[in-house]
């Protein structure tokens, strides 16, 4: 069967098993959660085993630490896989949301209510925790998930998936509501990105060249999830016992991720004192560093290279760190505008004033006071697992939990009316 086909066929079957989704009750949805996290537990042996062999390939084909990270699952992993599902269980029900009512002079009722998308494809990279906290987020908002991982995850993703269905099918919701997509064949993506009236969205997940390839080439609606080059601005008025710990947090404390800081960039005022300080602490957390000339003359013998105009622009991904000085608020601002991503951006100041300059002038899915970048997060903001941060501005901004999974349906009620 050619990747057209088998993409029309899963679609297919999909819209027809979300017909279970439809007519459950959120009781029942968050009851068949549960048997999935309660099943990714006692299956955790099968499934590290599976990941070790994604891990091997992985080193044998030298992928970097960072992709390598995102693989790895290890039993606390699969165990915050589970209590992600838990989390998302524990959630109030996003579908049948009275969102505006009203009655007409005619007598007419109109009610818009919360519903789901319908079949939601999801292209993601080499992060088998994508697969379960995608199939609970959409099974649990009424959607029906065709789930198309990359290559270098497909063991993991395929045990996780078998291991979801097969509870699935001890509760009254067909297993058929998720679907591993093979990745074993590119073409599966370019079917899936244009299967438009059999697949009602597709959202990417991953590095920037993956999600802009989905966005440019699907026919398919896409919500665009985005990368992070995120950025720490310490203001003259920051309280630089707080600054050094949120900026090695940021960094350090999980870099493989969107979330994680790329650019540090510290007011002149406080360069001369400040900035050898950082770079000492990062270097000391292993952190390879790429500095403004300004920054540079303070590094004193700490390890450190002159950024180029493309290391202000990368997403690492890595323990690598861009570090900049800038006059004001303003300033900062503008460095973020010209090379940030629209993600996540983070000031450290005891100034109310430039705190809400900051704030009007950043232009991104969220702003960080005086805090880690690295809360830029559904399960840190209390939305459960996440379906992804968008980037974008339509439909859904910063990470997509629940909510962010469903649309809406006018329900129109008469007595007879008819309109003249």
């Amino acid at each position: 069967m050619d990747a057209k086909a088998l993409i029309s066929q899963l679609a297919d079957s999909a819209r027809l098993a979300a017909r279970t989704l439809s007519v459950a009750t959120g009781a029942e949805r968050k009851a068949a959660l549960l048997v999935i996290a309660d099943a990714i537990e006692a299956h955790c042996e099968q499934i590290i085993s599976a990941n070790e062999l994604d891990m091997e390939r992985g080193r044998a084909a030298d992928l970097n630490p960072s992709l390598l990270d995102r693989l790895l699952l290890t039993p606390a992993r699969v165990k915050g896989i589970a209590d992600g599902a838990r989390q998302v269980a524990a959630l109030e029900d996003p579908l049948g949301k009275t969102l505006r009512e009203s009655v007409l002079p005619n007598g007419i009722e109109l009610k818009q209510i919360s519903v789901p998308f319908g079949v939601i494809g999801m292209v993601y990279e080499a992060r088998p925790n994508v697969t379960v906290d995608a199939a609970v987020i959409l099974l649990m908002s009424g959607n029906a998930a065709l789930l198309r991982g990359s290559s270098s995850a497909a063991e993991s993703n395929q045990i996780l998936v078998t291991v979801m269905r097969d509870a699935l099918a001890t509760t009254k919701i067909s297993p058929d509501v998720i679907a591993l997509v093979p990745s074993d064949d590119r073409e599966t993506v370019k079917a899936l990105l244009n299967a438009r009236g059999k697949v009602d969205l597709v959202i990417p997940r991953g590095s920037a060249a993956l999600i802009r390839m989905v966005v440019d080439d699907s026919t398919v609606p896409t919500i665009e999830t985005g990368a992070g080059v995120c950025h720490v601005y310490i203001d003259e008025f920051a309280d630089l016992k707080k600054a050094l710990p949120i900026i090695i947090n940021s960094k350090v404390q999980r870099p493989s991720v969107c979330n994680a800081a790329e650019t540090l960039l510290v007011h002149s005022n406080i360069a001369e004192k400040f900035v050898p300080i950082a770079l000492a602490a990062l270097n000391e957390a292993g952190v390879i560093l790429h500095c403004d000339a300004d920054s540079l003359a303070l590094t004193r013998n700490i390890p450190a290279s002159l950024a180029t105009d493309e290391n202000w622009s990368t997403e690492y991904g890595t323990l690598e760190m861009n570090v900049a000085i800038v006059d004001s608020v303003d300033a900062a601002s503008d460095h973020i505008a010209k090379y940030g991503t629209q993600h996540t951006e983070a000031i450290v100041t005891e100034n109310k004033e430039n705190a809400a300059r900051f704030i009007a002038l950043s232009d991104c899915a969220a702003v960080m006071v005086n805090t880690s970048t690295r809360f830029t997060d559904g399960e840190q903001m209390g939305f459960g697992a996440e379906i992804g941060i968008s980037n974008q501005k339509l439909h859904a901004r910063g990470p997509m939990g629940l909510e962010a999974m469903t649309t809406t349906t006018w329900i129109v009620t008469g007595n007879g009316q008819i309109r003249s």
